[in-house]
């Protein structure tokens, strides 16, 4: 280590796998392929990092990017292929679901198992088995062979056992997504606390208000090169904003090739549907809509009349709803709608809000109110 205040220093980082085509299936295609060279896939691309003992980092990118191929050689499972990676301290980590268990073992001698791998001797497991297994809230399923265990299990051992090693440095790989919201709560108690007793923690997660929260810096990672390193907030927004580009142009290729179609969403507000207005009075209609294109029209009607006076409204609650699922489309719009409509006869009104692509209808919604 050239920092004796570093826990993690990456130097010129760079991972590369070898992917080989499917193997030949006849004599013509074990003839023609066993000349053919595996091709190289390049995950990550000169990585230079310090992780300060101590500090709780979260890595993030989109799937694909290189975060837990990251992680993977920190924990030194597998091993660059030019760079360096080096630890300083005792190294735990929750990867793979199952990842250090065997299967036909109890979880009680699992935890014995997995342990050990992290460099503890039966003397120290004796010492905390009890801890580990009050924390999994296991019960006596600890006695059970872990193959009869749900993932939500899984994750309780994992978990328990890793945070008991008493190691230096935590690293966590999404694995927190998985078991119920009680235990998912616990764990994130037990981080703090890890972080404020002074543990170095790495985390992978899409989960950025956790991020957010719990981490003191983030580090993205981009096409297997970091992008970003710093303040969580200022680099989850940037994230966030290129995430929103990257979605857009994906959605627009796709619509280009006719591999996936327009979608959209409508929903009107107010009035409710069977609602009952009064003649002469003013009639309010708002509500929202959103989609997957720049250029979509817009049609709200009344019985079949078009209404042309509709005013753009913000709506910050659709956007956090549908932000991830429509990025690149909905952060710099007013989703909401609103307008006004004097109803003078008696009677039913239809009103219908829908979305238009290409003349095709996308997406809609259709109410019907009482005139009175």
């Amino acid at each position: 280590m050239t920092n004796s205040d570093n826990a993690i220093e990456i130097r010129n980082l760079t991972k590369e796998f070898r992917i080989s085509r499917d193997g030949a299936k006849t004599l013509k295609d074990f003839l023609v392929r066993r000349h053919t060279r595996a091709q190289k896939h390049l995950v990550l691309k000169d990585i230079s990092l310090d992780i300060r003992k101590g500090e709780t980092v979260g890595l993030i990118g989109v799937n694909g990017s290189g975060k837990s191929t990251l992680l993977k050689l920190m924990t030194q499972i597998i091993y660059p292929t030019s760079g360096t990676v080096e630890t300083a301290g005792r190294v735990t980590s929750l990867l793979e679901l199952g990842a250090g268990f065997h299967p036909d073992f109890t979880g009680r001698e699992n935890i014995y198992f997995n342990a050990s791998i992290f460099g503890m001797t039966r003397k120290q497991i004796d010492g905390r088995v009890d801890k580990i297994i009050e924390f999994s809230e296991l019960g006596d399923a600890i006695d059970e062979p872990i193959r009869t265990y749900s993932s939500g299990m899984y994750m309780r051992l994992a978990f328990s056992v890793a945070i008991n090693v008493d190691a230096d440095i935590l690293l966590i790989d999404e694995i927190l997504a998985v078991g119920d919201q009680h235990f998912q709560d616990k764990c994130y108690a037990k981080l703090l606390e890890l972080k404020d007793y002074g543990k170095t923690i790495v985390i992978v997660s899409h989960a950025l208000d956790q991020v957010r929260a719990l981490c003191t810096r983030a580090v993205w990672i981009y096409k297997g090169t970091l992008r970003l390193d710093g303040d969580p907030a200022y680099v989850i927004e940037a994230y966030k904003k290129q995430s929103a580009i990257d979605h857009k142009e994906e959605k627009r290729v796709a619509h280009e090739n006719g591999t996936e179609k327009y979608k959209g969403v409508v929903f009107i507000d107010s009035p409710a549907d069977f609602s009952h207005v009064r003649k002469g009075g003013e009639l309010r209609i708002s509500g929202w809509r959103i989609a997957d294109s720049d250029n979509f029209d817009f049609i709200l009607s009344v019985n079949g009349k078009r209404l042309t006076d509709i005013s753009p409204v913000e709506r910050p609650d659709v956007i956090s709803v549908y932000e991830e699922e429509y990025a690149g489309y909905i952060e710099d719009r007013a989703p909401g709608f609103s307008a006004a409509f004097t109803p003078d006869m008696a009677g039913e009104l239809s009103i219908e809000a829908q979305i238009v692509i290409d003349g095709k209808r996308i997406a809609g919604k259709q109410i019907t109110v009482t005139v009175e």
